[in-house]
């Protein structure tokens, strides 16, 4: 399985916790373990068959948690009161032919809601397949303007998330970028981020981001199935130095097979 995501996104957050010491605080059991915060997309390009995701957020290596995919299968992106197997799961249903709303209803359903302090009714989640069917959640206990919208132009196949954000409309930019830029599927996935920003992002501020696009013996080695792989894990501006990497890869990349 080709996948962008090997740990939870707790694991991203107790590793910078070590690095510098904070003052101790209390602590309730209402309150999050750590924090949340994420706007993602998740796109198909029917003229290539490319399938892929780009993800920013306020958080030390977003791209360990929240984007998955797998050519010729689809895509997911698990994110706000996360659960991490939500993955793995949907890869999976979708193999065995289930829809991306099947999917997401079904993921959720079944989800034992194990953490009163963490409910499934904050998860956000959103499928795509490999012909660029859609679907989405957001609970209703997701935080700070969270929504996700869907793209509907002819020549495009996605859907935007987003939580914790400084305005709704992060989401809305995401889409009509994404919708009116031209190109490899990594800028437009670029762009998409590129609006979301420029709407407000998230509203903690940036940290991270990471991109992954797939496609059945598209990558540059053989028996390679990425076609791009990249995170930027931790950096002021980390969506500038997203476009930096989704450059140097364009100027790299080999005529397709």
């Amino acid at each position: 399985m080709i996948a962008v995501a090997a740990s939870l996104v707790a694991a991203s957050s107790v590793l910078l916790a070590q690095s510098r010491p904070t003052p101790a605080r209390a602590t309730t059991s209402t309150a999050p373990p750590w924090e949340t915060g994420t706007f993602s997309i998740l796109a198909y390009d029917p003229a290539t068959g490319e399938i892929g995701g780009a993800v920013q957020s306020r958080v030390f290596a977003v791209g360990n948690g929240v984007l998955w995919a797998e050519a010729g299968v689809g895509a997911a992106a698990t994110q706000a009161v996360v659960d991490v197997s939500y993955g793995p799961q949907a890869l999976e249903l979708l193999k065995q032919g289930h829809t991306p709303e099947q999917i997401v209803k079904e993921v959720w359903a079944r989800d034992p809601d194990a953490r009163k302090d963490w409910p499934k009714e904050g998860r956000q989640f959103a499928v795509i397949d490999a012909k660029g069917n859609v679907y989405a959640y957001t609970g209703p206990k997701a935080p700070d303007s969270a929504s996700h919208k869907f793209c509907t132009a002819a020549n495009a196949k996605c859907t935007a998330q987003g939580n914790t954000l400084a305005h709704p409309a992060v989401v809305d930019s995401m889409v009509a970028f994404f919708e009116r830029t031209p190109g490899h599927l990594s800028f437009r996935l670029l762009a998409a981020l590129e609006g979301g920003q420029l709407a407000g992002g998230d509203r903690r501020g940036q940290q991270s981001a990471a991109m992954v696009i797939v496609k059945k013996d598209a990558g540059v080695w053989l028996h390679n199935d990425t076609v791009l792989r990249l995170q930027v894990d931790d950096s002021p501006e980390p969506i500038k130095e997203l476009r930096r990497l989704v450059e140097k890869a364009a100027s790299q990349r080999r005529p397709p097979r």
